[in-house]
């Protein structure tokens, strides 16, 4: 391994969150050969308490050569093999916030241990063989899961959900392959390949991988979210569509038109996808220098969220102003939100229908009275689906980095094909399809670069 995973010896590091007058538990986690000998020497415990794998002891921690007290902790003991390490783990169990914890840290680095790097438990865990790569990035994944569905889909990684069917088309592969290696070395003592049933089988996998394939953009969905900018003239409606679907106030909202000035941001959950919406200065031709600010930063948003919902008041009609705002967004998938429309009255409503451009998504709301949010997650749920971001599997959800081992293995099996149809010699068959194999392997970590893991792990929080 590299230098940034160097994973000998025993690592130590905060495992928990630390902020300054909250949390009321702070843990610090110590794995390798020796994590009993330090907890000895740092911890004391009272009584005759059993120093045994899988339980709790109580008592304090205390600076081996003063004697001083730092700390009272519980110490919980994991002994090799049976810990997320396959090492032996303690955790020091200490008070919630910043000195307890980092003075407890501290002691252990300074008899013995050397700070973790990040990801370097989750690292010894895939090296010792109690996690594969999925699982690993599943770990992550969960950490830094931003919906219960998110979760949901991390935690099928981290339950095999992945890595099964990966090993079962590297398998598929393999058997392949020592079918032609087979003809190649006893060629005349067994019948020849029947061509037909081997690109049946590859056809078999090649299907399955692209299956996979499709949940790449739901994967990229719940794990970054949905970036949604509310854009439209000043005084439309927007700060009080922003307040009525995220349930708050946290835009200012008066009849004074240029009121948001930059840029209000809220996270929400629609449908098990978190989205990120933006509130938007008012887009007018002003000469404020406040508000141009503002106009530009709207613009900027528009141009950079993957949905734009172009606000517009249902009383005022479609306006010079909506329009003009129209083609600088109509590029941007697009939802028509008409606000206010409990001032308008029924008979005026199919004229300003008449009046607006042919989107395929309209929808009607009176945020003021919180009416029509509903509707909204409806229309942005059809758009996401639309774009097949929805796959079929919802238990699954591959990353860039499995999307693209899983593309390379595809190709090589297209390869494979095209060197069967062209009818060439059986060696030359067995260099893509291990090419194939490969890759598959690169996904659950059964062949796995050292530059792929310095990738995958440098993510990880110091600790996990």
């Amino acid at each position: 391994m590299s230098e940034v995973f160097a994973t000998t010896g025993t690592i130590a590091a905060i495992a928990t969150a630390i902020v300054p007058q909250q949390g009321s538990v702070g843990i610090v986690r110590v794995s390798g050969s020796q994590a009993m000998a330090l907890a000895q020497t740092l911890f004391h415990a009272p009584g005759r308490q059993v120093w045994e794998s899988h339980r709790i002891l109580y008592g304090y921690i205390r600076h081996p050569q003063t004697q001083q007290l730092v700390d009272e902790t519980l110490l919980l003991i994991m002994k090799a093999p049976r810990s997320y390490t396959r090492e032996d783990v303690v955790e020091f169990h200490c008070h919630g916030g910043i000195m307890a914890v980092q003075q407890v840290l501290q002691l252990c680095l300074e008899n013995g241990a050397r700070l973790a790097q990040p990801g370097e438990f989750t690292l010894r865990a895939f090296l010792n063989g109690r996690l594969d790569l999925t699982q690993a990035e599943g770990i992550a994944d969960l950490v830094g899961a931003k919906s219960p569905q998110a979760a949901q889909t991390a935690l099928a990684g981290l339950q095999g959900k992945l890595a099964h069917p990966i090993r079962q088309l590297r398998a598929n592969c393999l058997d392949i392959l020592a079918e032609i290696e087979a003809r190649i070395d006893f060629e005349e003592d067994l019948p020849p390949l029947d061509d037909k049933v081997i690109i049946s089988e590859i056809e078999k996998i090649a299907a399955e991988i692209t299956r996979l394939l499709e949940t790449k953009d739901k994967g990229e969905l719940l794990r970054t979210g949905l970036k949604v900018a509310i854009v439209g003239r000043p005084n439309v409606g927007k700060s009080s569509l922003l307040n009525a679907w995220s349930q708050s106030d946290r835009a200012i909202v008066t009849d004074l038109p240029g009121t948001t000035r930059d840029v209000v941001e809220s996270q929400l959950v629609v449908g098990g996808i978190p989205v990120q919406v933006l509130d938007t200065a008012g887009i007018r031709e002003t000469t404020d220098q406040v508000e141009k600010i503002g106009v530009e930063r709207s613009r900027r948003a528009a141009n950079a969220a993957d949905l734009v919902l172009l606000t517009i008041d249902a009383s005022s009609g479609w306006t010079e102003g909506d329009e003009e705002i129209y083609k600088q967004v109509q590029h941007r998938p697009l939802i028509l939100v008409i606000n206010k429309i409990d001032l308008v009255k029924e008979d005026d409503r199919k004229n300003l229908q008449l009046q607006m451009p042919n989107s395929k998504s309209k929808i009607v709301t009176a945020a003021a009275k919180n009416q029509g949010i509903d509707v909204l997650e409806t229309a942005i749920l059809e758009i996401v689906q639309t774009g097949k971001v929805q796959a079929a599997d919802m238990d699954l959800a591959i990353n860039q980095r499995q999307a693209a081992a899983l593309t390379q293995a595809k190709i090589s099996l297209e390869q494979v094909q095209a060197t069967i149809a062209q009818q060439l010699p059986l060696d030359f068959w067995t260099i893509d399809l291990r090419g194939a194999i490969q890759a598959l392997g690169e996904i659950t970590g059964e062949e796995v670069t050292e530059s792929v893991l310095d990738r995958i792990f440098s993510k990880f929080c110091i600790g996990k």
